[in-house]
């Protein structure tokens, strides 16, 4: 990989038969370096505003030692063979991997980038490498005065060896690495030269929006386009698996198009249960106990346990909500294809875009722009908007431009949620109030089963539908975990912490329950369970503690509760102070400790904290999908799907606990503690617990 000289970018405006020696210094295929000293890091994961573009960045010019102020980052192309997430294999962004498969492999490309550099000044200087020193960016031979930038030096850097392994630093040598540095994607998104796919505009593009079925499993039965067509700039209306498409010169002739349809639905297949009727089928699973995915122990002791304690919890669908919707651009010509979109998994979404359209996947290029939010929303298992921009291409019967574009509502009502979930637990105590055993089973629909990932779970089950209520850190005695498999034709979709973000609600709040009856502290209760070996687990609640000056659940009014989880390979503890407003909870105050190993760039894990934790605290105060009976979506934008507000935006502390293990993810798991945190300061100021979400409305 390293031999690769790749012309991405500005490189590939040079004119056809310019020289190779005014192209960029590539000594990889992740930096470019330019005349002008400007150093360009192809970035392989896709910027949604959780910061790669300025996190890997800093690995490379850790290891260049060059200066802040030249560097730059771009969107790397879909190239499975250049660009793989080293932890999937395959190229994509997801599961808070970007920074810890990345780690070495950024700063390997730098250091090799720094030695090929060097070699280039010492022979042109006739000094030894050795004695040649590089600090931001000025690459110098203090012996003779001699000095240089990088892009003075980058075409005969070009000609120099590539190392094979070259060394990198240690800890101590480190520049950049553990400092804040601005975000490099700040300026264009502020002064607005950020490209987004709606900035796309192609030569005669049509503008295309799709009319999907009102329920799940729904598909077309019959359509009259007659009046859709009839409205000025409306060019065609085509039937495609997904639905009816209408393609237009502009965004509102699509739109009034495809109001004027005239659809008629086969409900044959479709889900018509209604949210309520699905939740008490998920419920009975899970009474059932589901198929066995953990077992540690004999269980006997909890049925014959001085006091057995139980509880059932229910969690909604839940809608992604990323400010930027759906959309992506395609253009065919020749028997080829190119797209223009926010790709989180272009692995996936370039073999369907070519099966689509009948065509090989070499044929289709891929440029990864960035998205305005994800939350796993890009991640389609089924790479549905890709599928569907392959299907309108397609449809048209021509070649051309289609801006394929889904509104708020499109996406609210469309499906690809968080799973709904039910979970029973059961824990028992013994006359010494210690926990003797605990029974946790999980009922929910697969993410991965029927997607191109199911071939990773080799026959077995999908963990990451109860991930987080297994591998507790937490001693129990005997321990059982289950999960029953929900079938139902609602689209489901991982969810900012997948597993995460109901398990350890149901664990951490159960938890504090026990412990409460069991009469401990919830703090001490949780150190307790806690073996000695597991010291980053203790750090993070013993901080997060510390920062609130923990002295118990209530205080001055208000209530205070404390969780802890795993997820991601990083480690997360917050306390969280609520008040009583109206009946509902406000939380006023968020102490927050994180452990991600080494932290690259501190700036950027608080705000990933910060912004976890005000997702979490929106959808576990107000979001719902729900469905009346009949399986029809009640809920289509903000109005009925709110967001956080601003004025309950609580203030936030965030402490990172120091660490020289590798880095690990922070995009993610900042949002599991917050929720049973929640919970926790609630019913220890209400003595009122919640067992279904959201807070400001019971599920009907």
């Amino acid at each position: 990989m390293l031999a690769v000289t790749l012309p991405f970018g500005r490189a590939r405006a040079q004119v056809a038969g310019e020289a190779m020696a005014a192209s960029p210094f590539a000594p990889n295929a992740f930096i470019r370096i330019g005349t002008d000293d400007l150093v360009t890091v192809m970035i392989k994961h896709i910027e949604m505003g959780q910061g790669p573009y300025t996190g890997l960045a800093t690995l490379v010019a850790e290891e260049l030692d060059a200066d802040w102020s030249q560097m730059r980052a771009e969107g790397a192309p879909a190239n499975d063979a250049l660009y793989a997430n080293l932890a999937f294999g395959a190229q994509g962004t997801g599961g808070s991997t970007a920074m810890a498969n990345s780690y070495m492999q950024m700063r390997k490309a730098g250091a090799a980038a720094r030695a090929m550099l060097v070699a280039a000044a010492a022979a042109k200087w006739g000094v030894p490498d050795a004695e040649i020193t590089v600090s931001a960016g000025i690459i110098a031979h203090e012996p003779s005065g001699q000095s240089s930038g990088f892009g003075a030096l980058a075409q005969a850097a070009s000609d120099q060896p590539i190392p094979e392994d070259p060394p990198v630093k240690t800890a101590d040598q480190f520049v950049l690495i553990g400092t804040d540095r601005p975000r490099l994607d700040t300026v264009a998104k502020t002064d607005g030269t950020a490209q987004f796919t709606l900035d796309v505009y192609r030569d005669d593009m049509l503008t295309v929006v799709v009319a999907h079925p009102p329920m799940f499993g729904a598909t077309v039965a019959t359509m009259d386009d007659s009046a859709a067509l009839a409205v000025r700039g409306v060019q065609m209306v085509r039937q495609i698996p997904s639905g009816v498409a209408v393609y237009a010169t502009n965004t509102f002739a699509a739109l009034k198009g495809r109001d004027a349809l005239s659809i008629t639905w086969d409900q044959s297949a479709a889900e018509t249960r209604s949210s309520a009727q699905m939740m008490d089928d998920f419920s009975a699973a899970a009474a059932e106990g589901g198929i066995t995915v953990e077992e540690d122990g004999d269980l006997s002791p909890l049925e014959k346990a001085a006091q057995v304690l139980e509880a059932e919890y229910r969690f909604p669908y839940l809608a992604h909500a990323p400010m930027e919707p759906l959309d992506a651009v395609i253009e065919t010509k020749g028997g080829k294809a190119e797209m223009w979109f926010g790709s989180q998994f272009p692995t996936f979404d370039k073999p369907t875009v070519a099966k689509a359209l009948g065509i090989a996947p070499e044929d289709v290029t891929i440029n990864v722009l960035m998205a305005g939010g994800s939350f796993g929303r890009r991640a389609q298992g089924s790479a549905h908007l890709a599928a569907e921009a392959g299907e309108v291409a397609k449809a048209a019967g021509r070649d051309g431009a289609f801006k394929l574009v889904w509104t708020r509502e499109d996406d609210v009502k469309g499906g690809y949620y968080r799973p709904m979930t039910v979970h029973r637990l059961r824990a028992g105590l013994d006359e010494q109030g210690r926990i003797v055993g605990w029974e946790n089973t999980v009922a929910n629909q697969s993410i991965l089963m029927g997607t191109p990932m199911e071939p990773t779970l080799k026959g077995g089950p999908d963990a990451t539908s109860y991930e987080g209520s297994s591998n507790l850190p937490y001693q129990f005695g005997a321990r059982r975990i289950g999960w029953a498999r929900m079938e139902s034709p609602v689209s489901v979709l991982w969810w900012r912490s997948v597993g995460h973000t109901h398990t350890a609600y149901a664990v951490e709040t159960f938890l504090d329950e026990v412990l409460a009856a069991a009469g401990q502290d919830a703090v001490q209760g949780r150190l307790d369970l806690l073996p000695l070996e597991a010291s980053r687990e203790r750090a993070v609640i013993e901080e997060a503690a510390r920062m609130s000056g923990w002295s118990g659940p209530t205080r001055d009014g208000k209530g205070y509760g404390v969780a802890m989880v795993k997820s991601f390979g990083t480690y997360v503890a917050q306390v969280v102070e609520v008040e009583d407003r109206d009946g509902l909870p406000h939380v006023t105050r968020v102490w927050c400790a994180v452990d991600c190993g080494i932290a690259v760039n501190p700036n950027i894990i608080r705000a990933q904290m910060e912004g976890g934790i005000g997702y979490a605290l929106g959808t576990a105060l107000h979001s719902r999908i729900t469905m009346a009976e009949g399986g029809m979506v009640q809920q289509s934008n903000f109005d009925d799907y709110p967001m956080l507000r601003i004025a309950e935006m609580p203030m936030v502390e965030v402490s990172i606990i120091a660490s020289d293990v590798d880095p690990t993810g922070v995009g993610e798991p900042g949002v599991p503690p917050l929720g049973p945190a929640l919970a926790n300061a609630w019913r220890a100021l209400t003595g009122k617990s919640q067992r279904s979400l959201p807070f400001d409305e019971v599920m009907s």
